[in-house]
């Protein structure tokens, strides 16, 4: 086990644009006994060379570099096992985490051993600035209720037990782009969720997101993974979340994705 009680795991991929100011802010957290492990996907802009720059001027941060462009499925999986922390936390190049977010979630894990994962409020903002709260309830309950409607803890602001990796295995690859849905589902088969009722996360929002660019099939693998827990005895689907999820699907059809995520982001941010 490392002698760093957390790691904060960063895939990057042509980030140049925002990456530095992203792991500043892990860089300024209020808690030092961290280690920033960035795992660039072997970008085409200059990634590779900002953060090799931001290695030197902190000795916590570790960098590696793929030989070839990945999924962010298998980019997850090298990422934690690169980390020996007994936490593990997530940090998209983009994001920008609040001063006191790994401070938080480490206390908050340490003192609720049952949960295997932990999130908070995210503050989504886009390319002019404008800025929307995204709140996550804070029980085990609840969230399992609403696990087939969306997930319960935000993947970009996830601190998770590096021990639920042991009894879950890795991230599925034949998941991705909604691998992180299906890895909430299995640590939920051992571990409670949780979040923290407050803002740790600046969830950044451009239009040339994968998210944008790939959300029909997002839908459908997201739809794919839900329909496995149906019957699982951890979740209880009602009849509800089954036509939820059917309407998802026949929603891909018929209304464009930029629509479609401005919609979402009304229902689900109020």
């Amino acid at each position: 086990m490392s002698t760093d009680n957390v790691s904060v795991l960063m895939p990057a991929y042509n980030a140049e644009r925002f990456i530095e100011t992203s792991v500043k802010s892990i860089l300024n957290q209020t808690y030092k006994n961290l280690k920033l492990i960035i795992l660039d996907d072997n970008s085409k802009d200059k990634t590779w060379q900002i953060i090799q720059g931001l290695a030197k001027f902190d000795s916590r941060v570790e960098i590696h570099r793929n030989k070839t462009n990945s999924d962010i499925a298998a980019t997850r999986n090298k990422l934690i096992e690169y980390a020996k922390s007994k936490y593990i936390a997530w940090q998209d190049a983009d994001d920008i985490s609040y001063p006191y977010r790994i401070e938080h979630q480490f206390q908050y894990l340490e003192a609720h051993p049952k949960v295997g994962i932990v999130g908070g409020y995210l503050v989504m903002f886009d390319e002019k600035g404008n800025e929307t709260l995204r709140k996550y309830n804070t029980h085990d309950v609840i969230l399992r209720k609403l696990i087939f409607r969306y997930s319960p803890v935000a993947q970009p602001a996830a601190m998770i037990r590096r021990e639920c990796f042991e009894k879950t295995g890795l991230y599925n690859t034949n998941y991705p782009p909604a691998e992180d849905i299906d890895m909430s589902f299995r640590i939920g088969c051992f571990y409670e969720f949780g979040n923290l009722p407050e803002k740790i996360l600046k969830y950044r929002m451009l239009s040339t997101s994968a998210t944008y660019q790939r959300l029909n099939k997002i839908e459908r693998v997201t739809t794919q993974v839900r329909r496995q827990y149906f019957t699982h005895h951890k979740y209880k689907a009602t009849l509800s979340d089954k036509l939820y999820n059917d309407l998802q699907i026949l929603s891909i059809s018929l209304i464009p994705p930029q629509l479609k995520i401005k919609i979402f982001n009304i229902l689900r941010n109020s």
